[in-house]
């Protein structure tokens, strides 16, 4: 027997429960993992509260971890026992001691990248590298706007960003938020508590606006990022931190300049293992060279992963979180 937590019916924090599961062996195409660590995302609350509805209930919740394989099923190539591996997009049971997992959704781990940091890069950075590599490709010269900037995906996209020469643009909650952000590429950090966020970036490019917006907040940004776009420009709702986009008419689009606006998840950029291995063959290679580093600013054990979820909605907390097995 090991341990996982598993969610009979949504809710807050209190409905995660910390059960004993059997892990039986991996049948074709899958891997048995041991879990080594675990990253926390938002969109986990988002399952936790039935915000993105799971499958079925009772059901295991996470997407990201990084691991040991201790079993192959048949048919898997590539793959072997005691194997350092990697995921963030699949099943959702990442909150686990062990799991079985689909062989084709495993990336293996470089000695470069070590297991802490690989359970917080396979969501979010890779969120990040959809983000300003393929839904937009930023360059040298563009000016670009990333909302909870000195969050998991925030940081890295700053790094990243500022590393391929853009100029940024970052909202935060607070000073010490707004120090970290500017620490790590952002080189404008608004503090939204105490400044027109829209107004500011209108200042900071001359009345011009932003050819793109970054957007995870959602409900509370979702008017003042608009406002923020230059004509024809791009925004990309990512997430929901502050409640879901309320309902809009198209029309608002035209009158704000002919805007373009996406809705991304993972799945649809990396749609195959050949994709998956590509995208983490970029997200690696910066992150090896040092021109994106990881923050890991809060671990917690496993079992206390209420309380994780409790100070990441709290906004308690920067950078990545990982939860330890």
């Amino acid at each position: 027997m090991t341990k996982a937590f598993r969610i009979h019916q949504y809710g807050g924090p209190e409905v995660l429960r910390w059960e004993d599961v059997r892990v039986g062996e991996p049948g074709p195409g899958e891997v048995r993992i041991r879990q080594t660590a675990v990253g926390l995302n938002y969109v986990d609350t988002y399952m936790r509260t039935g915000l993105y509805k799971l499958p079925s209930l009772p059901s295991g919740i996470g997407q990201e971890a990084a691991g040991v394989v201790e079993a192959v099923g048949a048919g898997v190539g590539g793959l072997e026992v005691g194997q350092r591996v990697a995921y963030g997009i699949g099943p959702a049971d990442a909150y686990s001691q062990a799991r079985l997992f689909p062989a084709d959704r495993l990336v293996p781990l470089p000695a470069a990248i070590d297991d802490r940091t690989a359970a917080a890069i396979m969501l979010k950075g890779l969120t990040s590298w959809y983000l300003i590599r393929r839904i937009r490709k930023v360059k040298a010269g563009d000016t670009i706007l990333i909302h909870a900037a000195a969050g998991g995906v925030g940081l890295i996209v700053c790094q990243w960003a500022k590393h391929l020469g853009a100029t940024v643009i970052g909202t935060v909650g607070t000073d010490d938020k707004a120090a970290l952000a500017r620490a790590n590429g952002c080189d404008h950090p608004i503090v939204y508590t105490r400044e027109d966020f829209t107004r500011r970036v209108r200042e900071l490019t001359g009345g011009a606006g932003v050819p793109v917006v970054y957007d995870s907040v959602g409900a509370a940004t979702w008017e003042g990022s608009l406002g923020c776009l230059a004509p024809r420009g791009l925004m990309v709702s990512f997430g929901n931190a502050s409640g879901p986009v309320p309902p809009f008419s198209p029309a608002i689009l035209a009158a704000k300049g002919s805007l373009f606006l996406t809705r991304p998840t993972l799945g649809s950029y990396v749609p195959t293992k050949k994709a998956l291995l590509g995208a983490v063959k970029d997200l690696f290679a910066v992150v090896a060279a040092g021109h994106v580093k990881v923050h890991v600013n809060q671990t917690y054990p496993l079992a206390d992963a209420a309380r994780a979820h409790r100070d990441l909605e709290g906004r308690k907390t920067t950078g990545s979180t990982v939860l330890l097995p």
